[in-house]
């Protein structure tokens, strides 16, 4: 069982490289501290009392459904607005200007994005997370700690109980399986 010390300096720990995590997820900082702040309450209220060693994967699938729920959240709300603006078309008035039709989004930016630049990244993100499931448990928990949660070797030898070496073994033979299975997919990094 993690004691609230320990929770708190994990949550120290991981608090930036979550932040960066989440911001090239969502592209907005402000949003990306929302979603790394509510996925550290949701980590600290419902696993607080978990063991230590358990708290790297929690909080790393907390994160990423936090992440998919902010965009669940922008699609409803960007299809409300949708939905509002097309019934301000249909009026007859002429002289009223809408800032948001005429305003184009950043370039970089998820407004940006085309509909099939939306769903070839969708595409990819759901084969890779595919192929990340069929990993090995052992060379699966080495991969996302390593490069998901950007720990370093020694950390992730740490959390998974077992020596340097074999954290570096796991982690090539999931790079070079993933590779191999994505490149099979026509999906190239």
């Amino acid at each position: 069982m993690a004691t609230d010390k320990e929770l708190s300096d994990f949550l120290v720990n991981v608090e930036r490289r979550a932040f960066k995590q989440a911001v090239y997820a969502v592209r907005k900082n402000e949003a990306a501290l929302d979603v790394v702040q509510d996925a550290m309450i949701k980590l600290a209220e419902k696993y607080g009392d978990k063991p230590t060693a358990e708290l790297p994967l929690l909080f790393q699938r907390i994160l990423q459904n936090t992440i998919h729920d902010y965009f669940r959240r922008e699609k409803v709300r960007n299809t409300w607005i949708s939905l509002f603006s097309s019934l301000n078309k249909d009026s007859d008035d002429g002289g009223e200007f809408d800032i948001l039709e005429v305003m184009e989004a950043e370039s970089g930016t998820p407004g940006a994005e085309t509909s099939l630049d939306k769903l070839e990244r969708e595409q990819v993100l759901a084969g890779i997370e595919i192929e990340i499931q069929k990993l090995p448990t052992r060379q699966r928990e080495a991969f996302l700690m390593r490069y998901w949660e950007d720990m370093d070797v020694a950390e992730t030898a740490a959390a998974m109980g077992c020596s340097e070496g074999s954290v570096k073994t796991h982690c090539s033979r999931a790079t070079h399986t993933l590779a191999a299975a994505l490149k099979a997919k026509g999906i190239t990094l």
